[in-house]
């Protein structure tokens, strides 16, 4: 394949200019008007932003145990027509990501039906249920890129502490779900730093490498970057509608509106953003987080962000440059995570993503996802993925 006529984004490479590209299975040559070879599929980039392939480091599949949420082939679908060639997916299924023989099942799975890449994240706790340890080196030797009991804080801190200090020489991250809930009743917000403060202290304590996932409030941004500071080796993340929406269209939708952590006031969106320009915050990801349409209504908590991310987060922080942009939703989450991707310097994998900036509206009910329910149906949003390359092949094409 050859993509060709494209402007080139590699942060890595340094690299900001009209360029062709040459794939395999891997990046073969990148160039000037390179010439086109027999039996070579070329893809016209002309007037388009061609970029290494977006990962998405949060996103629940909803697999095994919710197939009516969600299903691999689903999820990934919606994943290749947002732009993303590799998605992350939480633990929080039926049963729970948490020991060798459910995390080989579900890698067997989504080898075999996914149409992406697919990198498992393993649960800290047995069953999620914040008491016991899960066996981390093994996990991360058979594949898990991360640990996190996301859908839920882990409540004792005696027990979060134990696991960081056993897991400290592993290198995969632990990705904490900031949220007390014994607070939450009091003060939502309150209870997101109250559990951001106490998650950075114990990485520092134990020297356990640190993600915090879906950040969502002024204060969570201002401890993080206290912590960088201190030199606490803690990174994180911003979901799209954390960025863009607020409590006045979570009232709107009513129970649909319901997500969690909730949307907060403009200001706490306003500090989200500030953090992205500033470089606090490291990572863009979705938060997939996808339900029934009944399940909606009864307030289930989550959207479906996979297929409106690229859009928003532009819609978002439209000052960003390119490079910053295409590095947070590559280069970073592959660093944080340690996994392949970030760059299309020759050898890398042959994971493209192709965008075009122009206005267009959202329609849920179009979604590959199964999920429909997002704040952003019917919003306009201004840059849009038109390809997505995945291991070489075209796994969509607008």
């Amino acid at each position: 394949m050859l993509v060709r006529g494209g402007r080139l984004i590699d942060p890595i490479a340094g690299i900001d200019a009209l360029r062709d590209v040459r794939l395999s299975d891997v990046v073969t040559e990148v160039g000037e008007h390179l010439e086109a070879r027999a039996g070579e599929e070329i893809v016209d980039a002309s007037g388009a932003i061609v970029a290494p392939g977006f990962i998405d480091m949060h996103v629940h599949l909803r697999e095994p145990g919710n197939p009516e949420k969600e299903t691999i082939e689903t999820g990934t679908e919606a994943a290749v027509r947002g732009g993303f060639t590799a998605v992350a997916c939480m633990p929080n299924t039926s049963p729970a990501t948490d020991d060798l023989e459910s995390l080989r099942a579900l890698l067997q799975e989504t080898l075999a039906r996914a149409r992406c890449s697919v990198y498992p994240i393993a649960a800290i706790t047995q069953g999620r249920r914040g008491a016991l340890p899960c066996a981390y080196a093994p996990l991360a030797a058979a594949g898990a890129v991360a640990f996190s009991d996301d859908g839920d804080g882990i409540a004792d801190a005696r027990v979060l502490f134990d696991a960081a200090t056993d897991a400290r020489f592993v290198e995969a991250p632990f990705i904490s779900h900031c949220e007390d809930a014994t607070l939450k009743v009091v003060d939502e917000s309150l209870a997101e730093a109250a559990a951001v403060a106490r998650d950075i202290l114990v990485a520092g304590a134990t020297k356990k490498r640190w993600h915090l996932a879906h950040l969502s409030t002024r204060a969570g941004v201002e401890l993080l970057r206290f912590a960088r500071a201190q030199g606490v080796a803690v990174t994180a993340e911003a979901a799209p509608h954390h960025l863009l929406c607020t409590q006045a269209q979570a009232r709107a939708m009513g129970a649909a509106g319901s997500v969690n952590p909730p949307l907060r006031a403009e200001d706490d969106a306003r500090a989200l953003r500030d953090g992205v320009r500033d470089g606090t915050i490291d990572v863009l990801a979705s938060d997939h987080a996808p339900h029934t349409a009944e399940q909606k209504s009864a307030g289930a908590p989550g959207f479906s962000g996979l297929e409106v991310a690229v859009g928003a987060y532009a819609s978002a922080l439209p000052d960003v440059s390119l490079s910053r942009f295409v590095a947070l939703l590559s280069a970073h989450p592959a660093r944080v995570l340690g996994i392949p991707g970030g760059t299309l310097q020759r050898g890398a994998r042959a994971d493209v993503t192709i965008l075009r900036d122009a206005p267009w509206r959202v329609d849920a009910a179009s979604f590959a996802s199964k999920g429909k329910s997002t704040p952003f149906d019917g919003m306009a949003l201004s840059r849009r993925a038109i390809a997505t390359i995945v291991g070489g092949r075209m796994a969509y094409r607008a």
